[in-house]
């Protein structure tokens, strides 16, 4: 597939698919016969996998990392396994934070919303000359 098609099925720009080869994010395309860069389908998957550690949190120069123990072969299956263990340990520490944030937030909205139903309550009864 074109560089094109590959941006609008992944959601990348054809720039930023550029970049990520430059880098060696993404590994150098196959060239057509008109100098073209001709993907396949393998590379969906390895777009997505890197886009959802990007969301996630992970740095590009891990990402990095990752991708050249990928690129050279299984034999650094268990260096890979380690950068995905340690990125899943600081990303169940986020969660962790981010739950007891919302927590807090929950608390402030729910004080918020007794002291209106107080008010609203005072404003409707009756009062007494």
């Amino acid at each position: 597939m074109k560089i094109g098609e590959l941006a609008k099925r992944t959601g990348l720009s054809a720039h930023t698919i550029r970049y990520y080869e430059r880098i060696r994010l993404l590994p150098y395309a196959n060239r057509d016969a008109s100098g073209q860069r001709d993907y396949d389908d393998t590379i969906l998957a390895w777009i997505d996998f890197i886009g959802k550690m990007k969301s996630t949190g992970m740095s590009i120069q891990t990402m990095l990392t990752y991708a050249a123990y990928r690129q050279s072969g299984d034999e650094n299956g268990v260096k890979r396994r380690a950068i995905l263990m340690e990125h899943r340990a600081e990303l169940r520490e986020r969660v962790s934070q981010m739950q007891q944030n919302l927590l807090v937030l929950d608390h402030k909205i729910d004080g918020y919303t007794k002291t209106m139903k107080r008010i609203e309550k005072d404003d409707i009864r009756p009062t007494c000359t």
